[in-house]
């Protein structure tokens, strides 16, 4: 009987996904837990593996389409089986055919494990890739998941108490773009390459278009009901991190010793929170009852994709995080999203947002507000310039900050005195 295939819950509050690409043509064959096609939400793109080996029968959900989470979005089974009634929403592309039986039968019949099979289920693209990197057969562990699913924790808890198990290759997301936490010397870097200059003919003379990724267009719409909800307004203040570049200094090699790089990213989030918890009205968001003032600060670190866009993954609990806290989890967020390994829970539920506009050399910008929350910090460049200290002229290590906030919730007084604790603590840095 063919197997249905559904889109995936990736997390506990994601309710859609969106079909960015499938990764086998209908009508080829697939292998159990191949991957067969790339699902997004919330900016996180996933490679999704098949339930089951067999034949793609039918692909339900084009390319580009977002659909609820339980929905069937394809077919898989074998050449010559039935889809049930009322569940074939497609059809071949005209001049494709399905691969012909006897053709199928000449060609040798993959091997059949050893290994009993089950129905897994979903597997996470984190669990899978952590079988894949350690040769786990998923086979041999009990989830203990919603429905059976297999965990993080139940993977990690089997490579701690049993011998490892050969298993299949698993497939994991592609590599992309990341954060880059800003340096103390910007370099300028290369300018992105240009596409080659086309012979200059009459059709070369016409626009082309490029058609918007749904990363591209999930910020357009974003943005714009940032921009439409609350009046926004930007306050901008210059710090001297002369503290914060001894204290970098001083401490890299230690920092280092527990495997952890340290960045000026930490100290921004570091300084935000202390901001953050001496004016929680920062820490809140706008709602027609009232405002709603959030009990713990998770702080949001916008990344660059480059040209697709950005994303913001986020340091949940930062408040109860130290230094060393705080810049091991930046370090794993980086990582990550180079990697595209994170899951869409972890760009979900800031209540704060920091954006590092300055690893690009710029000297400040007037963000926007990420929505529900009431303001987001910019960082810029930092670099050293001469200032006036004491009646004398000093070269220090100096940055721009600006906060963009929400006027329904902050006034200019309360939005200058957030800042303005920003600042304090990082030129007071001991």
């Amino acid at each position: 009987m063919p197997t249905k295939v559904v889109m995936p819950q990736l997390g506990e509050s994601v309710v859609e996904g969106t079909v960015v690409k499938w990764l086998k043509n209908q009508g080829e064959r697939i292998e159990d837990l191949e991957s067969l096609l790339e699902v997004e939400t919330d900016k996180v793109v996933s490679e999704i593996p098949s339930p089951a080996a067999g034949v793609l029968l039918a692909i339900l959900v084009p390319e580009g389409t977002t659909v609820q989470a339980g929905t069937a979005i394809a077919w898989i089974g074998q050449l010559g089986e039935a889809i049930p009634a009322g569940d074939d929403r497609s059809h071949p592309p005209a001049g494709v055919a399905l691969p012909d039986p006897a053709a199928q039968a000449k060609s040798p019949a993959p091997v059949a494990s050893s290994v009993p099979q089950k129905d897994l289920g979903f597997i996470s693209p984190v669990v899978a890739r952590i079988a894949r990197e350690q040769q786990v057969d998923l086979t041999r562990i009990k989830g203990t998941g919603q429905g059976g699913r297999i965990t993080k924790k139940d993977i990690l808890v089997y490579l701690e108490t049993s011998p490892k198990a050969a298993v299949p290759i698993w497939e994991t997301p592609a590599d992309g773009d990341l954060f880059r936490p800003t340096e103390l010397v910007f370099t300028h870097g290369a300018p992105p390459s240009t596409p080659v200059e086309a012979p200059k003919t009459p059709a070369a003379s016409a626009d082309r278009i490029i058609a918007h990724t749904s990363i591209r267009r999930a910020i357009a719409e974003h943005m714009l009901l940032s921009r439409q909800v609350a009046p926004q307004v930007t306050t901008i203040m210059e710090a001297d991190l002369s503290r914060v570049v001894a204290h970098r200094q001083a401490n890299q090699e230690t920092f280092a010793r527990d495997g952890v790089r340290l960045t000026y990213s930490a100290y921004f989030v570091a300084a935000s929170v202390a901001a953050l918890k001496a004016y929680p009205l920062v820490n809140a968001s706008w709602s027609e009852e009232g405002v709603r003032l959030h009990p713990a600060i998770h702080i949001g670190l916008a990344a660059s994709l480059g040209e697709e866009g950005l994303i913001v993954p986020v340091i949940k609990n930062a408040d109860g995080l130290s230094l060393l806290g705080i810049a091991r989890a930046v370090n794993d967020l980086a990582e990550r999203a180079r990697a595209q390994k994170l899951q869409p829970e972890e760009v979900k539920g800031g209540t704060f947002t920091i954006t590092n506009h300055g690893t690009s050399g710029s000297l400040f910008a007037t963000p926007i507000i990420n929505q529900p929350q009431s303001a987001i910090l910019g960082v810029g460049v930092i670099q050293k310039r001469a200032v006036v200290v004491n009646d004398a002229i000093a070269i220090r290590p100096m940055v721009y900050l600006s906060l963009t906030f929400d006027h329904r919730l902050l006034d200019g007084a309360s939005g200058d005195w957030f800042l303005a604790k920003v600042r304090e603590t990082l030129e007071t840095w001991a």
